[in-house]
């Protein structure tokens, strides 16, 4: 039988524009970190994306600006982004995932942002936390988020080829998570505990090259929004379900039409291949190194996706900041 599909010759990929935006939040960013300054360092970076992304050739929608949740300076939600010419598309943003731990000089802290085509980015409205259980390739299909936690986890063992207590499971360090983290133990996982940062835990579950099985718990909707954004070039499983802090703010959701108990795969939250996404180290991570200066200079080091070709790329950015800031409006300094 012959394949039906014809051959296409390979069109643009955005998200090797849109790391131009990351790496410039990252190194005005960086600058501040370990400042104990979390707005001042949020402004930077939101001021440097905004900068670069109005560059891009593209007619963009902000869908996710998390500075919402955070009440921080932002690209807001309904902004539009880029030149105005196509192609139209969505974007989530989040210019420093992990503002306390850029604030407080700390690990994995990196600077997000997503495209994908207009229409196809899941909007949370209301509801700023969801429940979540990401894995990589080999796991997809297993996770029940009704099924107990223990059940969940050997299951993914058992398609991963290991024993359960070979897991290693990635999860915010928060007393909500105290069950959780009970019965992960009792099924033998291991556990690394984070303060902050589920859009780099949750991509370091999908990618082979980490150690990390699989990261589970409630953090931000945006973030996984973003998440699965690069989910659709991994191969990984997003599986989540809305987590409405109050009474209140479940029956505000549910008057807005959102359904608290619909499960939430990676293709309702972005509901195309065709998606872009682009990840900058600002501090050290288990993900990608923070940016470095140098007299003159920093050095980068970011990850770009692309769903359509379930392309991964890891770039490392040498930046002569003295040439760049004689043609550009972005403070680095």
């Amino acid at each position: 039988m012959t394949d039906s599909r014809q051959p296409q010759q390979p069109d643009r990929n955005l998200a090797l524009e849109l790391v131009r935006a990351t790496e410039a939040a990252a190194m005005a960013a960086g600058r501040w970190m370990g400042r104990a300054q979390k707005e001042e360092g949020d402004g930077a970076a939101v001021g440097a994306m905004r900068a670069v992304l109005n560059t891009v050739e593209m007619d963009g929608v902000v869908i996710i600006g998390e500075g919402e949740k955070d009440e921080a300076p932002m690209l807001a939600n309904g902004e539009r982004v880029g030149t105005g010419h196509p192609p139209e598309v969505d974007i989530a943003v989040d210019p420093v995932e992990g503002t306390t731990l850029l604030a407080e000089g700390r690990h994995g802290a990196v600077a997000v942002i997503s495209a994908a085509p207009r229409g196809t980015l899941y909007d949370p409205g209301p509801i700023m936390y969801m429940e979540k259980w990401v894995v990589g390739p080999d796991a997809t299909g297993v996770v029940d988020l009704d099924a107990p936690v223990g059940d969940n986890l050997r299951a993914i063992a058992k398609a991963k080829g290991k024993d359960a207590n070979d897991l290693l499971v990635m999860t915010l360090d928060r007393p909500r998570h105290d069950d959780l983290v009970r019965d992960c133990r009792a099924a033998g996982a291991r556990l690394r505990l984070i303060s902050h940062g589920d859009v780099a835990a949750a991509l370091l579950a999908s990618v082979p090259e980490s150690n990390v099985d699989v990261m589970i718990g409630i953090g931000g909707t945006p973030e996984g929004v973003l998440t699965a954004c690069g989910l659709q070039a991994t191969g990984g499983e997003l599986l989540g379900r809305l987590w409405p802090r109050d009474e209140d703010e479940r029956r505000h959701a549910e008057e807005l039409g959102f359904d608290t108990t619909e499960i939430l795969d990676t293709n309702r939250l972005c509901n195309s291949s065709d998606a872009f996404v682009a990840v900058t180290g600002i501090t050290d991570g288990d993900l990608l190194a923070g940016v470095s200066y140098t007299p003159g200079g920093a050095i980068t080091e970011s990850m770009v996706m692309r769903g359509k070709s379930g392309t991964v790329r890891w770039i490392k950015a040498h930046h002569n900041l003295d040439k760049v800031m004689e043609y550009s409006a972005v403070e680095y300094g």
